[in-house]
């Protein structure tokens, strides 16, 4: 094992966990929006507050926080995941999504 080789090992298993968790967080975020609109389609369908939050819940990432608001006729649904992030740096990140819809007549 040559000198050069122990110094970078750390270097690139750094970056490897710092990919991995980017990926994470990413991944999230994409499934709060998809999980957004999904609540929002249900609302719009005339379905009930919880229908909305399960319909959201099911789209969604693991542990997900799902708040409907009803302003008129129109129906906010937003999503949001706290995701932890690997590695040396750690914390987490608040991913988050929304979608607001049309009840439909």
């Amino acid at each position: 094992m040559t000198a050069e080789f122990a110094l970078l090992l750390p270097t690139v298993v750094v970056l490897l966990a710092l990919g991995t968790g980017a990926v994470r967080v990413v991944v999230a975020q994409v499934q709060c929006v998809d999980a957004a609109r999904a609540g929002a389609r249900a609302a719009a369908r005339g379905e009930g507050p919880d229908v909305v939050r399960w319909a959201a819940r099911a789209a969604g990432p693991r542990g997900a926080e799902v708040s409907v608001r009803v302003a008129g006729s129109s129906v906010t649904v937003e999503v949001s995941s706290r995701q932890r992030i690997a590695g040396p740096v750690g914390g987490t990140v608040l991913a988050r999504g929304s979608a607001t819809a049309a009840a439909e007549s």
